[in-house]
């Protein structure tokens, strides 16, 4: 059993850490340290941080940097959220490739903060090509994660060679989610002491207080694109009684008979509700131009087919580029194999005029559309439920229907 004491090898950077970065100090204090024989260098375990034998040879500007790195991902809560996502994707979750993400928004941010690390190191301007305030700004690790796994099977093959030619070296443990002290911050809690630490370092001007980007790896509450789906289909799905005009309301009868009694006029018709429709209908259109990536298309069919099971929906697929290119029901239980002998054409432009066309024809229940919402929009919204479904990181905002976006 490792012993519960304080590093000695981390102690001069954390130290050093007071004068030249007040928030990476005060973040450093919800932190555990902990020297461990079995480590080569630093790793990050829950929210303990290790220290190896190769850390007390470091100069003590790497050792800064070091510590740096692994502290911002305590505290921007990566290893949690590696636990999230590994239950969110199950086999489909790689977790190198959540690694990379994290330590280049990491490694950029503690570079922008004047601080050093061991070169090369992985950062967001070696795998996007960005420049350090927009990147910090745009990307957070589940966004970079899912931009990174859009590559598909063989292209992350080369992406992780770059990522290990500069520098990567996996470093991040989601360990078990129990602490060995207690329960340990929650997210609330993670988010106040960032708030606290940021405020102190802008007040001293020093290291990541210097920064005056937005970084966009911050701790923030997150709802997960697959609950939105499933509260979307549920509410579009819900089976609404409609109006029998020839058959009065049992109100409606107990009134006229109060009238005839008193010789009172007939009150005004009120219709009774006919049972709602057996089952409610969902279409699903594909934008054929290409937009949505592979992995997240399977993704969203997955979730999709679960939720159609549960509420017994029928749903008809379509897919369309500047019209209707296919059309066919879809089975819950066989989509995998539909999915797969689809036809996808790729490329050329979009219409959504045809598919909101053909939504009048059916009239289903709600209409989902998986695009990049870059094409012409009919000019009268339709009646009915629209979820526009976007791969892009900062989709656009349509005139009607609510939007998810995929990348998180």
């Amino acid at each position: 059993m490792r012993e519960a004491t304080h590093s000695r090898r981390a102690t001069a950077a954390l130290q050093a850490l007071t004068e030249q970065d007040p928030a990476l100090a005060a973040l450093s204090l919800w932190c555990r340290h902990r020297d461990d024989d079995a480590t080569e260098l630093v790793a990050t375990c829950g929210t303990e941080i290790r220290y190896g034998t190769e850390f007390a040879a470091l100069p003590q500007h790497l050792q800064i940097g070091l510590t740096g790195h692994h502290i911002l991902h305590v505290a921007f809560q990566h290893p949690a959220r590696m636990r999230a996502m590994q239950d969110r994707l199950g086999a489909e979750f790689d977790p190198e490739l959540w690694q990379i993400a994290c330590d280049a928004i990491v490694n950029q941010t503690i570079l922008a903060a004047g601080h050093a690390l061991p070169r090369p190191c992985v950062t967001l301007e070696t795998l996007l090509g960005q420049s350090s305030s927009r990147a910090l700004a745009a990307w957070d690790a589940e966004r970079l994660y899912f931009r990174l796994y859009s590559f598909g099977g063989p292209g992350r093959g080369p992406l992780k060679a770059k990522a290990r030619a500069a520098g990567f070296r996996p470093d991040l443990s989601p360990g078990d989610g129990v602490e060995a002290e207690g329960a340990g911050p929650d997210d609330g809690d993670w988010r106040g002491h960032l708030a606290r630490a940021m405020a102190l370092g802008r007040t001293a001007g020093l290291g990541m207080g210097a920064l005056t980007g937005r970084l966009g790896d911050l701790p923030r509450p997150k709802v997960p694109w697959e609950m939105i789906l499933r509260r979307w289909m549920a509410r579009a799905s819900l089976r609404h009684p409609g109006p029998a005009h020839l058959q009065p309301a049992r109100r409606w009868l107990a009134l006229a008979g109060h009238a005839a009694i008193r010789d009172r006029p007939l009150p005004p018709w009120q219709p009774d509700l006919n049972a709602p429709l057996p089952r409610p209908r969902l279409l699903i259109a594909i934008d054929a131009s290409g937009s949505i990536p592979r992995p997240v298309l399977a993704r969203f069919f997955s979730e999709t087919a679960s939720a159609v099971r549960r509420m017994r929906t029928a749903c008809r697929l379509v897919v369309f580029d500047t019209e209707i290119r296919h059309e066919l029901i879809l089975d819950p239980a066989d989509w995998r194999r539909t999915l797969s002998a689809l036809h996808l054409p790729e490329g050329g432009g979009t219409d959504f005029r045809p598919v909101f066309a053909l939504a009048s024809e059916l009239a289903p229940s709600g209409v989902i559309v998986l695009t990049d919402l870059d094409g012409p929009l009919p000019s009268v919204a339709p009646r009915l439920p629209v979820l526009w479904a976007s791969a892009r990181v900062d989709p656009p905002t349509p005139s009607f229907g609510q939007v998810i976006c995929l990348a998180q």
